[in-house]
Parts: structure tokens; sequence; C-alpha cells
């Protein structure tokens, strides 16, 4: 009970960071003056969320030794103004100013504030929204009343995460991405199949049944094993993601170079490579042996100790088949997400995947009677995984290449490799192909030529595309249309040929458009049309999904070439620009700073000059309807 006792503090203490985090997240602060433009006053802006869209912002002024301000009752207290948010009630005081004669023009008591003067003002804002203004304080000085305008722009954050515009599909809304969590909870099931993990099986659940007095022990001790295993691949990455409380940002900028940067997505894909070689029998990956040993060797030991060893002897043992896995996991949750419970969350939905057949057949102890022998059969389903790692690694190569400008895999280039990939694959499934450590096959099972099917169907379904057909299946998984270099309807010159960024960067179906914004702004002026934002990224898989399935229907194509100025603003290019910046990290913090965008795709719908949102922020939706509906509020917007 003691042991147990220990866990359980053990637990709530890692929690502790969490729960501070929620806390900190509820206020934002800023600083400014204390310059040339306000050099008597100094400014701390908080603001604090009350709920209902209303925030509470606060101007704590340090007013400078030897000068005094003026509450607002006087004629002159400060001015204070917010540009893109609304007032919600009076501006009010909190401290009391004090007496200061009598005013010459009123006859009545002057007052005034001697070192600090703190004014409030409630807005009506949206959470993660960047709230603009200026504040225009006179001082003036004890001695001689001599008095100066102190002028400062500010511009804070409100707390909260930005909301995304997602028409009437409440699970856009949601920021958890779940596809990510569906693709995790797959993969812990599938992990079961493995080589490595498949033989654990009978052995570990035998080793809870015969170990208990009675099969409601047994039972509990499962259940106790099966939560352990869980905590043992989540708690490692909340104490990642809680270095956040200590000043480590491993959220929003951390995430976008996991997901953008060159130098990690090549390191991903030789892991990926390292780990397929190691799946087709070129050698094993395995742990150092002493720690395995230690494991197994802690296991022996009765009690919660015992099944705690049991479960950490059961992830270090699997190790060399999960690991990819679990790095493929942590991957596809991190890249280009501003989520920072997201990495938390998949790991947990492929842990409690992963764990389930074990605590599930110590339950029910008779099903170990109908599970398949292990066998010949494993070693194919490493194989098969291999093939998939050969894939998905391909990924992460053609991101550094897209970021960077390298032209190493367009899209031809790239299908091929797949088309290739996966119809080895299909030879492996129907025994033409065969491995160091296969056994022969002698006669193919339905369930195999089911499979081959599969995936030559799906070769077929690849090959058109090297013809420059959209696949729009995978569309988010392979570079986009714009480095295709022979289509059926010819080679397609850039549109935008002379305009700023044009010579790299690049719209899809051939759209006009631009990739500054002040530049897209003067166009819009001149035209007289609104704007159409696009905050894009060459990493996103879900922008180049809704550039293939929604901008090229015959709804939303038109609207978008002859009613609209668009401006992408790539935020994961690495090209460095005008004072040494990379294009990406400008377009990313004028994004978030101008319209509390942090996540890709970002729509925003603006008007001719560029002030006014006339619609979004959207975020990813394939519903085509809402989309043009999204497009006519914009137009409505300019008429």
């Amino acid at each position: 009970m003691k042991k147990l006792f220990k866990f359980v503090v053990l637990a709530w203490a890692l929690m502790l960071p969490f729960a501070a985090m929620a806390q900190a997240e509820s206020k934002t602060t800023i600083k400014v003056g204390n310059d040339a433009d306000s050099p008597n006053i100094g400014w701390t802006i908080t603001a604090e969320e009350e709920g209902d869209g209303i925030y509470v912002v606060t101007f704590d002024g340090a007013i400078k030794e030897g000068f005094h301000g003026y509450p607002l009752t006087d004629f002159s207290a400060p001015i204070i103004e917010f540009e893109n948010a609304t007032v919600a009630g009076e501006m009010f005081e909190t401290l009391t100013p004090e007496e200061h004669g009598i005013d010459e023009l009123t006859g009545e008591p002057s007052f005034i504030y001697c070192g600090q003067a703190i004014y409030v003002q409630k807005i009506e804002a949206k959470a993660g929204q960047q709230v603009a203004g200026f504040i225009n304080a006179t001082i003036c000085t004890n001695e001689t009343n001599q008095c100066t305008a102190n002028i400062v722009e500010f511009a804070i954050q409100m707390p909260g995460v930005a909301e995304v515009e997602a028409a009437d599909d409440a699970s856009s809304a949601s920021a958890l991405d779940w596809s990510s969590i569906i693709t995790a909870i797959l993969w812990g099931f599938a992990a079961l199949l493995t080589p490595c993990v498949f033989p654990m099986v009978p052995m570990t659940v035998s080793f809870f049944v015969k170990g208990s007095q009675t099969p409601a022990q047994g039972r509990l001790r499962a259940l106790i094993y099966g939560i352990f295993i869980v905590a043992l691949y989540v708690l490692p990455i909340a104490v990642i993601m809680s270095l956040t409380i200590f000043g480590i940002d491993v959220s929003g900028d951390i995430f976008n170079f996991i997901g953008t940067h060159w130098i990690p997505n090549l390191i991903f894909f030789l892991i990926f490579m390292v780990f397929a070689a190691s799946f087709f029998g070129a050698f094993e990956i395995t742990l150092p042996s002493s720690l395995v040993n230690k494991s197994d060797a802690g296991a022996d030991k009765g009690g919660l100790v015992g099944i705690f060893f049991m479960a950490l002897t059961l992830v270090l043992v699997s190790f060399s088949c999960t690991g990819p896995i679990v790095g493929n996991v942590i991957i596809e949750a991190t890249s280009g997400s501003t989520n920072i419970w997201m990495p938390i969350i998949t790991m947990a939905a492929f842990a409690i995947a992963f764990a389930l057949p074990f605590t599930l057949l110590a339950w029910f102890p008779a099903l170990l009677k109908n599970l398949p022998k292990s066998g010949g059969w494993l070693n194919s389903v490493k194989v098969v995984l291999g093939f998939i790692e050969i894939a998905l690694g391909l990924k992460f190569l053609m991101t550094a290449d897209q970021t960077m400008h390298w032209g190493l895999l367009d899209r031809e280039t790239y299908l091929a490799i797949w088309i290739v990939t996966f119809s080895l694959l299909g030879l492996y499934l129907l025994g033409k192909l065969r491995f160091a450590h296969d056994d022969e096959v002698k006669h193919v099972s339905v369930f195999r030529l089911s499979l081959a099917i599969a995936v030559f169907s799906f070769v077929v379904y690849l090959i058109p595309g090297m013809w420059g057909a959209p696949l729009n299946a995978v569309s988010g998984y392979i570079p986009p249309m714009s480095t295709q270099d022979y289509r059926v309807s010819g080679h397609h010159e850039n549109v935008n040929t002379g305009r700023k960024y044009a010579d790299f960067l690049h719209l899809p179906h051939q759209l006009e458009g631009h990739f500054d914004f002040e530049e897209a702004v003067a166009a819009a002026q001149k035209q007289n049309k609104p704007i159409f934002v696009d905050v894009t990224g060459h990493a996103c898989n879900n922008c180049r999904e809704m550039e293939t399935m929604v901008w090229s229907n015959d709804q939303v194509l038109p609207m978008l070439r002859n009613d609209f100025v668009i401006c992408a603003l790539y935020v994961d290019d690495m090209t460095k620009v005008e004072g040494g910046k990379r294009l990406g990290s400008i377009n990313s913090k004028f994004a978030q700073d101008r319209w509390g965008v942090n996540a890709q795709p970002g729509y925003i719908l603006l008007s001719p000059d560029g002030e006014t949102v006339l619609a979004g922020p959207r975020g990813y939706n394939t519903d085509i309807e809402a989309f043009v509906a999204f497009l006519q509020k914009g137009k409505d917007g300019v008429r």
C-alpha cells in the first residue's frame, strides 16, 4: 500500500505543471512605454478573460518620479483607444487620486496620480486575438506643472487559443486532431502483431493468471499491468511537454520546427529508412541487454513493483518493433501542430490500444486458445511494416525538399518511388519476393491474396498521377502539383512571374495571386476586390487536401479566380529574405499578430484595404457548400 501511495503522489506531482500551465494561460501581460515617445510613464498591460467574449484589459502606469498624471474625471485624462476591438462599458480606475489644490478653470478641487495610475477597460474580443491600440497620457512635472504627451502603441494577445471558423462542422472546431488519434489507435493494435510483441501475449497473460489466488485477483493485476504500460508510454511525453512551465517553449514554435525544418525532417527520414532495413532483416535493433535483464529481474518481485517491472520489460523488449511506430505517432502529432496536448493525447491513444489486448486476454484467458501460434507469419508482418516505413519516411524528405527548395523530389519522382515500393509489397504478399528470414510460401492464403489485391489496386490508382491526375485520396501526402514537370494538358508556366517571391512559391490550379501582403493589398485596392488570405505551408497536409478537394470544385475555383485577390502566406518557408530573416518566420508572426491564426490552413477574407475582416479565420473543412458560403460572405462585404 505504501508503494501504491508513492506512485499516486508521483503521478499527482507530474500533473501539477499542467495545472499551473492552464492557470497561466488565463492571463497575458505586456510592457510598453519608458521610451522616446513615452519617457515619463511606462505601462504594464494585462488582459484577462471574464467570459462570454468579454476581456478585462488593465493599464497599470508607472509614473516617473517628480511627475504626475490625471484621473478619468480630469480633461487631461489619458486617451486609450482600441483599433480592432469594441469597448464594453465605461473605463474605470482602481486607485484613489490625491487632492492637488484648486483647479483654476473650474474652481473645484484638482486630483492627480503620483507614482502609479491604473485604468481598466472591458472589451469584446476573441480568444487568441491580437488587440492593438494606443495610449496618449498627459504627464506633468510636480514643480512647474509643465506637461508633455506620452504616446505609445500597444498590441496584446487575448488569453486562450484562437478559435478557427469551421462552418457547421462541430468536429472541425475541436482543437484535437482526430485523424492523428485514430491513426495512433490503429498503430497500437498493429504493434501487437509484430514479432517482438505477439509471442509475449500468452507468456504475460498466463503469468498473471497463474500468479493469482483467485480469478478476480488475476483480473485486477492484469488491469494494473495495462495501466502501467500506458503510463510508461505517456508519462515521458507529459514530462517533456511540462517543460513549458519552466520557460522552455515546446509548443507552437517547437512543433513548427519539428514539422517544417529540414534538419529534423532529414533525421526522421534517415531513422525511418534504418528501421525499414531492420524490418527487412538487414540487422536487429535492440536495447542493451543489461537494461532489459535488470528490468526482467525486477519483475520477479511481488506486488505492484513486480507488475511494474513486467510492464517495463514488455516495453523494452518490444522496442525494436514499436520504436518506429512510436516515433511515427509522435511526429504525426507534432508536425505543424500548435496544440501542446496533442502529443500526450495521441500517445495515450496508442498506449491504450497497445495495452488493451493484454488486459482483455488476462480477463478472459480462454481467448488464448483461439490465438494463432507464433511462426513465420510474424516475420511477414514485420516485412510489410518495412515497406510501409519506406512510404511514410519519404514524406519527411519531401518536407525538407519543399521548405528548402532543393528540387530533389518532384511529384513524378515521389510517385515513382511509391509505385515501385507498393508493387514490391504486392509481389511479397504473393510469395514472389522473399527475404532471408522468410519461410517459403507454398500457397497464397485468401487473406494474403486480398491484401495483394488491395495493394495492387492502390498502385493502379497512383499511376495516372505520373501524368497529372490529382489523386485526391493522397493529395496531402505527396508533393504539390506545382512540382509536376509534365501533365497531359502540357507544361504549365508560372502565371505569377515577376511578383514578389513568385520565383520559388506557387499557387495551385494556375491561380493568379501574391505571396506578399502589401503587394496583395495594392492589387486589391486597384481592382476593388476582397483579399483571400491563405495561411499555408509546404508541410501542411490539410492545405494540400483543401486545394485538391475544395479549391478545384466547379463552384469554388471560378470565385477564387475572378472575385478575389489571393495572398498566400507560407509560414514554413526557409528562404532568407530582407534583413536575413526567414520568410516563413515573418509570415507566421504576421498571421498570428494580425488575425490570431497559428495553424494551417487558415483562411481570412479582408476588405480591399486589408484592414477589415469580412469573414474568418476559417480552418480545415472540406464542406464545399460551406466554403462557397464563406467566399460569398467576403464578396458581399465589398458591394
